[in-house]
């Protein structure tokens, strides 16, 4: 069996910040010129405000980083105002996606030309093709071949796994993953229930066989495991029917989308059990796990599965929590948490990078420092 190890990482991270308070302003501002249009049109609902304070308690976030922010805080916009590009020029996920490989290629030790495959994960690509990951390869001048997936905010952990085992077939002998989310895009700035959670960033991993590795920082991969549950609790309805079943492009559904609440109940116990499971399998047990990488969505999700897998309230060293200034970032955070809570392991220390969400979908992917 061919081992295969996680030799590099990097992150892109937007150059913009918005805290809670500033996005709390621009909604409630929002919220005042609604209720008036509704009051004037004899509509008796009303809408209510959002406050710093109820985001933290709901989520742990105090902040997040966009790729633009003036559209985001405009009342009368409330979205990213960000340019379109020609045919000629970068897409922005491509341009995302590079400066992130960049840094784990740095990271890794290894030339571009050497990777066989590129694999582009994430919630949202910004258009169906050619599949960004090509045009990643290109402008990156990596070789072999690319291909885009979707499976939403586990598109980072079930691409390591296509990844590993691409090269353990044989048919790579290194790999690119690339996670770049533009989750403010598909956010309903207008919904007090969501209108917090998501931030933009990219992320990027380089897995190798473990006898071609030159980087010392390198972590084995002893195995990976996925699961999938079909679920409406989380979903997003934009797509290219749209315009032939002559659906609302504007209409809510087109936008993120998701009953919190249940997604809580049902989610948890589901990545616990398959973390715990995964485990038992390779004869290790919770208590053997000296750090948990987990997907970055909420601060409550993360601290009750860390709690059932260690059978104890995790340390924040054990659990590393980003989220609070990162946000969700889908795809990217669990990545995002492996890449900036790592280095401080010592050599044979186990961990978990584990990514959880729409579908549902969650991906395990137990590592060793080595």
């Amino acid at each position: 069996m061919t081992n295969v190890v996680i030799t590099g990482t990097g992150l892109f991270t937007p150059e913009y910040t918005i805290d809670n308070d500033a996005l709390v302003a621009s909604f409630n501002a929002w919220v005042d010129t609604e209720n008036a249009r509704r009051a004037e049109a004899g509509i008796e609902a009303r809408l209510a405000h959002s406050s710093s304070e109820f985001i933290v308690k709901a989520s742990g976030i105090h902040s997040r980083h966009v790729l633009d922010a003036e559209g985001i805080l405009d009342p009368e916009r409330m979205r990213p105002r960000l340019r379109e590009r020609s045919n000629d020029e970068p897409s922005i996920q491509c341009e995302m996606g590079a400066v992130a490989a960049r840094q784990a290629l740095e990271a890794a030790g290894v030339a571009a030309a050497d990777i066989d495959l590129v694999i582009v994960g994430c919630s949202n690509l910004e258009r169906p093709y050619p599949a960004v990951a090509v045009e990643l390869q290109a402008e990156l001048g990596a070789g072999g071949y690319a291909f885009d997936m979707n499976v939403a905010c586990s598109s980072a952990t079930f691409a390591i796994e296509t990844a590993a085992n691409a090269i353990r077939a044989g048919s790579a002998r290194r790999a690119l993953v690339v996670n770049p989310e533009i989750c403010s895009a598909h956010l309903n700035f207008r919904d007090r229930d969501s209108h917090f959670i998501f931030g933009d960033a990219c992320t990027a991993v380089v897995l190798e066989r473990d006898d071609l590795a030159t980087s010392e920082a390198r972590f084995e991969i002893l195995g990976t495991r996925l699961v999938t549950r079909f679920s409406n609790a989380i979903r997003n309805n934009a797509g290219f029917l749209n315009r032939v079943t002559d659906a609302d492009p504007q209409a809510l559904d087109k936008l993120f989308v998701q009953e919190g609440r249940r997604v809580f109940k049902e989610v948890c116990p589901l990545v616990a059990a398959l973390i715990g499971e995964h485990l038992q399998a390779l004869g290790f047990a919770g208590d053997d796990l000296a750090r948990m990488w987990l997907h970055q969505a909420n601060r409550h999700m993360n601290d009750l599965i860390a709690r059932r897998v260690l059978g104890r309230d995790p340390s924040e060293q054990e659990a590393p929590i980003i989220l609070d200034r990162y946000a969700n970032t889908s795809s990217a955070g669990s990545i995002i948490a492996f890449h900036l809570h790592r280095d401080d392991l010592a050599v044979g220390a186990l961990g978990v990078i584990c990514s959880f969400g729409a579908g549902y979908s969650a991906g395990s992917v137990v590592v060793k420092r080595v």
